[in-house]
């Protein structure tokens, strides 16, 4: 079992590390199958020349780590879209404004925003080409329109648009997120434009859609509320896209999101339930082969009905693989059988690799399997009630553990009160699992007692009020907390090297202890060093308003038209403070003339005055939308590069930049080409 573990376990690194390698290089597909085929043949020669001394040849295990990551690169290459022959990329005029007809089939359904109901749609055609690939369709809410739904075909006259990068520096990425789900471009239209070609479905999450979309009209027949019918949505269906902001920000800040996002403990529950659901058909001859086909579909079911999310699909895979084990009463090693669903989920999905969703599961499971054994050992309680709950909030360390240092990285918070959510509910969460599958199951035969639903949806309602009420204790939500990811892996060096010193107490892995320890504080202080000595300046794009900031020696000063009181709260501030690690952010009145290294920038607002006759600036920032004669600017101040910022009206930015077009100057639009940013340490 050991040597089957390591082999598992080193052949799911070496995938990761070659879709790793895939993703920072430009390698073709043809080099990589090039590269592995004669990394395979290297590979049978070695194993030919070291099968008498198998175990001690290094050459053949180095050669076999060498063609596990170039496998690894392949497997990302051919599942690179932009790859494929009739990739809508690879249309000469696919970013061409001129609109054009778009036969496209809806693949799945976002969360609408302010403005517009967004869909994942797989394009069929463009004019009269046949293409293939992915893009997002907004269209503009419409009270009187009905949604679409996942296998609709649909005709739209539009023009494919690029995805846009941030504005902002610190600001989050959208563009890279869908990339990585192999979503390149983006459509805007109207359902009065839109033209249904057909409605029939043809795939599992066609059906899986219905499906949901058939429990949702049951369950509003019933007295639920709509946020206790969105958490409903949430933990039984996997449909995250009617909770409101503000019900989800206060799960995500009492340290409970996970519990809206069905994954391992969801799929888990339902493995014991089903379990004991068959149990009778383990008695028939081979039943025992029966009941774990009947568990598995029923489990991949649910998998399909939720979305197949990241988190879903690796409980599911794992889940299986646990079945089989049970039902054969062998031994289970969780590693082994989570390292199996990985390298498998890996094979199909590689670019799932960086998926927030798919990390945090990945690692959280890690950790409650190798360092809750470790916690559980210090005290095990005689009294059941106080052993449950001990387990339940011994997990939740566990799990913290292998999840702390990442989500530091992608949310920069910690909430203090982790641990009192997960030991309150989810020991519960089980009971609620089951009640909402009955209530579903009863609602579907129209057989659902009202009362019964009043009292599920009253429990629903009393878990949002216990989330909010944890979440308004800010005393114990540390927010805004500056973490790269060099202190990530140097973080996750310490965890395993505390973890191997606890198991195994020898000089040798203290050693590697100490090692990490330096390591960490190595990358803090030269965190703390780059933050000390950069300097920059820069125009943030701000609708309807102007923000200047000058960052050195870890303090970001602001200029800005804003409101004070309302500054310290303005979000891409916020972000950029903490992904640059700002210890402090002052405030100023934006000046006329700012110098920059060796050049003057100009400040023209809506009094158009800039006659000056002492200097010429090389540098031209219009803000405030200034009613000036532009031609008559460049002539006389002969500028290098004219900035417009977001506090400008559209019209004149338009104008200003064909004039620019024209005198052949520069111009920097922060809405087209993001902030504006200036490195005070070079030229």
């Amino acid at each position: 079992m050991k040597l089957l573990d390591f082999v598992i376990v080193k052949l799911t690194i070496c995938l990761v590390l070659g879709i790793l390698l895939a993703q920072l290089t430009d390698i073709s597909l043809t080099g990589s199958v090039i590269i592995t085929a004669i990394l395979i043949v290297f590979l049978s020669i070695a194993y030919v020349l070291s099968k008498p001394l198998f175990t001690r040849n290094i050459w053949f295990g180095t050669i076999a780590f060498l063609t596990m990551v170039s496998l690894g690169v392949n497997i990302e290459k051919l599942h690179d879209q932009k790859l494929h022959k009739n990739h809508y990329t690879a249309y000469s005029n696919h970013l061409n404004e001129t609109p054009s007809l778009i036969k496209l089939k809806v693949s799945n359904l976002l969360k609408s925003n302010t403005y517009n109901d967004r869909y994942v749609v797989k394009l069929l055609k463009i004019d009269s080409i046949s293409v293939n690939g992915l893009a997002l369709l907004n269209l503009k809410k419409d009270s009187l329109s009905s949604a679409f739904e996942v296998d609709d075909v649909l005709f739209v006259k539009t023009s494919l648009l690029p995805i846009k990068s941030p504005i902002n520096p610190g600001q989050f990425n959208y563009k890279s997120f869908l990339e990585n789900k192999y979503i390149y471009s983006q459509m805007y239209g109207t359902y009065q434009e839109t033209f249904v070609a057909s409605k029939e479905k043809h795939t599992l999450f066609g059906y899986a859609n219905a499906l949901r979309a058939h429990i949702n009209q049951e369950l509003k027949k019933y007295p639920f509320k709509p946020n206790e019918r969105a958490i409903i949505n949430a933990l039984l269906l996997g449909q995250r896209n009617d909770i409101s902001k503000e019900i989800y920000e206060d799960y995500k800040n009492s340290g409970a999101v996970h519990i809206l996002a069905v994954s391992g403990l969801h799929v888990g529950i339902i493995l014991l339930f089903l379990n004991m659901l068959f149990k009778p058909v383990g008695l028939l001859k081979h039943g025992r082969v029966y009941k774990i086909i009947l568990i598995i579909l029923c489990l991949w079911g649910f998998a399909v009905i939720t979305g197949l999310s990241a988190s879903v699909t690796r409980a599911a895979l794992m889940f299986s693989l646990v079945a089989i084990s049970l039902n054969y009463k062998r031994p289970t090693n969780t590693l082994n059988i989570l390292a199996c669903s990985a390298f498998i989920i890996l094979l199909f999905k590689p670019n799932i690799l960086f998926d927030v969703g798919f990390q945090l599961s990945y690692l959280a499971v890690i950790a409650i399997v190798t360092i809750y054994p470790l916690l559980y050992s210090f005290w095990q309680p005689k009294y059941w009630v106080v052993d449950k709950l001990w387990q339940a909030f011994i997990v939740s360390i566990a799990a913290q553990f292998g999840v702390l240092p990442i989500s530091l990285y992608y949310f920069h918070q910690i909430p203090g009160l982790f641990f009192l959510s997960n030991v309150i509910v989810i020991p519960f969460l089980g009971v609620i699992l089951a009640y909402g599958i009955a209530v579903i199951v009863l609602a579907l035969c129209n057989i659902l007692p009202n009362f019964v639903a009043l009292f599920y949806g009253k429990i629903i309602g009393w878990m949002n009020e216990f989330f909010r009420w944890i979440s308004q204790q800010e005393a114990f939500l540390f927010k805004d907390i500056a973490f790269n990811l060099l202190q990530v892996l140097t973080s996750y060096a310490i965890i395993v090297s505390t973890y191997h010193v606890y198991k195994h107490k020898d000089y040798k892995n203290l050693r590697m202890l100490l090692v990490a320890i330096i390591l960490f504080q190595s990358a803090s202080l030269y965190t703390k060093y780059q933050t000390k000595t950069d300097s920059k300046w820069i125009v943030f794009h701000k609708s309807q308003s102007s923000i200047l900031g000058f960052q050195e020696n870890g303090i970001l000063q602001v200029h800005h038209s804003l409101d004070s009181t309302k500054l310290l709260n303005e979000t891409m501030l916020v972000n950029y403070a903490t992904k640059h690690h700002i210890s402090e952010i002052k405030q100023e009145d934006i000046l006329p003339l700012y110098r920059l290294n060796n050049k003057l920038l100009l400040i023209i607002d809506s009094l158009g005055v800039y006659q000056v006759s002492s200097f010429k600036p090389e540098l031209v920032l219009l803000r405030d939308s200034p009613k000036i004669n532009l031609v008559r600017l460049i002539d006389s101040l002969s500028p290098k590069l004219i900035i417009a910022d977001g506090s400008n009206y559209k019209s004149y930015v338009m104008r200003w930049e064909a004039t620019c077009k024209n005198k052949k100057v520069p111009f920097h639009h922060t809405y087209k080409k993001g902030a504006f940013v200036v490195n005070l340490k070079g030229d």
